[in-house]
């Protein structure tokens, strides 16, 4: 109880908003078990739970003391965030609704087209083009807003183990805005379906994704009919995508089913079949994007309504919509689904050897909190392996973190062009860029060859001098800029 109440006295004293709508329960964060002194676990935690210490910051956490930060980081919703909040105010397309980037992609096609049948008869083709490239513009703004805002949320929030958590999903939960229309999508795939939920139950988070237009649309998994035979149509004629345009389905598609148990649930060795595969992309046919507001649509006339059978769970015929329900709960509560997932946040967190013994330990918390991603997370982060010898420093950083931790150690801010979300891309990572479904890698020999590293200390260098386009950079102890080029700095 007394832990209870110091913690609420402290977030006070920090200033914590009043104004959050969620009130996590503080999680007791119990004394650091660990083979390292104190100067080295708290520069451990600086280095792995958030993008990198800024001027000051081990200070204040020695002040405040590791395990209740910890505990704070662990609660997202009660750490006043409001400088984040002023500085993403001038990111004025943050917010644009789906229906609105649909309507503009609309807009820009049927502008071309018109242009394209009047281009040799009147003057109205240039207006045309105006029209169509003014769209264009804008969407392209609106994406590079996103672009830009991630990496300024990542620079400057106070918040920072919930941007990790927030990168980690993405990436977990891949999509390639280089796809077809996917990139309209995207805006409202951060901010509706990863962001609310990164700290979530799991279940709530993998139903989210499944209905998003993103996740539809870049595994195909709006196009998926049932098979002529089944109880629905299978030559419906499908429109989907944000132009409008008609194109005659072609029956089952498995590309989501086989990411979902292979990449975002139970892992490859998770003890599926290519029959559960086919068994899960039956379930969700008729999940779909409606084509005008590029919001989720389920269109039972595109379902297969037969009965199924997943993981030897039978799926019972005449159902719609609850088939797809009903995969993801099984699939969400597997214990290959505990293990998968617990082991990515081992390897995101601890070392890319995952200690098995660690994973063991908090899958369990995972399968005995239905898949609570914040005691999971407790669990990984505060454990002895974490704060071993063998974890600290043991970490490569990838273009985005080496992007952003060079960002806090020399106080700056990102601005919101697309200049500073270009650097992460010419280093090698470029946001929402990675064309598999698999995500950006997230070990060493990934990232550690001669050109990546003649590129890192390189930018190194530029940042150091303040010669990088689109940065604003705060003082620079000397110290601190020669530290940014050393290959030293490479690692977490």
């Amino acid at each position: 109880m007394r832990y209870v109440i110091g913690l609420v006295v402290l977030c006070a004293g920090l200033g914590c908003s009043g104004t959050l709508k969620r009130w996590d329960p503080p999680l007791a964060v119990p004394a650091i078990q660990s083979d390292l002194r104190r100067d080295q676990q708290i520069d451990h935690a600086l280095s792995r739970l958030t993008y990198g210490a800024r001027p000051g910051d081990a200070r204040r956490l020695r002040s405040l003391g590791l395990e209740r930060w910890i505990a704070l980081q662990l609660s997202p919703d009660r750490i006043d965030d409001r400088r984040t909040d002023s500085i993403l105010a001038s990111y004025r397309r943050l917010g644009t609704p789906t229906n609105q980037l649909v309507a503009l992609t609309r807009d820009a096609r049927a502008a071309r087209q018109q242009q394209q049948r009047d281009s040799s008869r009147t003057m109205a083709a240039p207006r045309r083009a105006d029209s169509a490239m003014d769209s264009r513009r804008a969407l392209q703004l609106t994406y590079a807003e996103v672009a830009s805002a991630k990496l300024t949320r990542a620079a400057v929030s106070e918040r920072q183990l919930y941007e990790q958590m927030v990168d980690f999903w993405a990436n977990h939960f891949s999509v390639f805005s280089g796809k077809g229309q996917t990139r309209v999508f995207i805006p409202a795939y951060e901010r509706d379906v990863i962001r609310p939920n990164a700290m979530g139950k799991f279940r709530t988070l993998l139903g989210a994704v499944a209905k998003s237009p993103a996740m539809l649309f870049y595994l195909d998994n709006a196009q998926s009919v049932a098979d002529s035979g089944h109880r629905t149509l299978g030559n419906v004629r499908l429109m989907i995508g944000v132009g409008g345009a008609g194109r005659r389905a072609r029956g089952l598609n498995e590309n989501y089913a086989r990411e979902l148990m292979e990449l975002h649930t139970l892992g490859v060795d998770g003890g599926y079949t290519q029959l559960d595969v086919i068994e899960v992309a039956r379930a969700l046919t008729g999940w779909s994007i409606d084509q005008r507001g590029g919001a989720f649509a389920f269109r039972p006339a595109m379902h297969d309504a037969d009965e199924k059978i997943v993981l030897g769970q039978r799926l019972q015929s005449g159902r719609g919509l609850e088939d797809g329900e009903q995969v993801l709960d099984i699939l969400a509560r597997h214990p290959s689904t505990a293990r998968h997932i617990t082991r990515k946040l081992v390897v995101r967190f601890v070392s890319d050897s995952a200690p098995p013994a660690l994973v063991d330990r908090c899958s369990a918390v995972f399968v005995k909190s239905d898949g609570d991603v914040r005691e999971t997370l407790a669990c990984v982060v505060t454990s002895p392996e974490f704060f071993s010898q063998a974890a600290y420093r043991g970490k490569v950083k990838t273009p985005f973190e080496l992007v952003v931790s060079a960002f806090r150690a020399t106080g700056a801010t990102p601005d919101h062009t697309p200049r500073s979300s270009q650097i992460v891309a010419r280093l090698g990572q470029p946001i929402w860029g990675r064309q598999t479904p698999d995500g950006w890698p997230d070990r060493a020999e990934e990232w550690m060859n001669a050109g990546a590293m003649v590129n890192r200390v390189n930018f190194g260098l530029m940042m150091a001098s303040g010669r990088v386009p689109g940065v604003k950079v705060g003082v620079v102890d000397p110290k601190v800029g020669a530290m940014l080029s050393t290959p030293e700095f490479q690692r977490r």
